[in-house]
């Protein structure tokens, strides 16, 4: 299992780990308009995780400064406001109140309940087939983190279908996720990279 002090240190804890990762997979993006996309799509789960803070002056704005911060300042598209510089980050950003909603499986995290409502209001396409699929890996990589050393793409399929309200289903013909141990092989690869990044800092 692997525990969150094994994880990069988060940047802006307040969006959680789900939020990085995507923010992390856009960047990896080549096509311009589908990076955008992508962007915008983040955007609006993050608005949506504190929707009581809509009304707030300047709240877009703070939200594409956060996107950018997330990404290193790698994400490269036309932002619809003038970013916050990486100089000026000595002046921390805004932060945004953690949300306390009520989840229903604490081991996939409010932040990815709210990604599959996104999904769920796209048109059919390849953005959507893309963020589904983005969605489903992520939900099999929180559940391993989280629970068992191996899961069946047929119980994330079956949560899935659970969390959207059935207007997500995939079925295991069509559609194959990683398998565990490659996912799994993942996490520990990452955790050893970090301590040994950590060990050589040291020196």
């Amino acid at each position: 299992m692997k525990y969150n002090t094994e994880e990069e240190r988060l940047v802006l804890p307040e969006y959680g780990r789900n939020i990085q990762n995507m923010v992390d997979y856009c960047v990896t993006i080549e096509d311009r308009e589908e990076r955008k996309r992508c962007a915008n799509t983040i955007i609006n789960i993050m608005g949506n995780m504190f929707p009581h803070l809509r009304d707030v002056n300047d709240f877009k704005h703070i939200l594409w400064d956060h996107l950018a911060i997330m990404s290193d300042f790698k994400l490269d598209i036309d932002y619809p406001y003038e970013i916050v510089k990486r100089e000026n980050l000595n002046q921390k950003p805004p932060r945004i109140p953690y949300n306390t909603n009520r989840i229903r499986y604490r081991h996939y995290g409010k932040t990815l309940e709210l990604m599959i409502r996104e999904a769920t209001e796209l048109e059919d396409g390849p953005e959507k087939d893309q963020l589904v699929r983005l969605l489903a890996t992520q939900m099999k990589k929180s559940f391993l983190t989280w629970n068992k050393e191996t899961v069946d793409d047929r119980k994330i399929f079956k949560d899935l279908d659970e969390l959207s309200g059935g207007a997500i289903v995939l079925n295991e013909e069509e559609h194959k996720l990683a398998e565990s141990r490659e996912i799994l092989g993942r996490n520990n690869n990452g955790g050893n990279r970090k301590n040994n990044y950590s060990r050589n800092k040291g020196r």
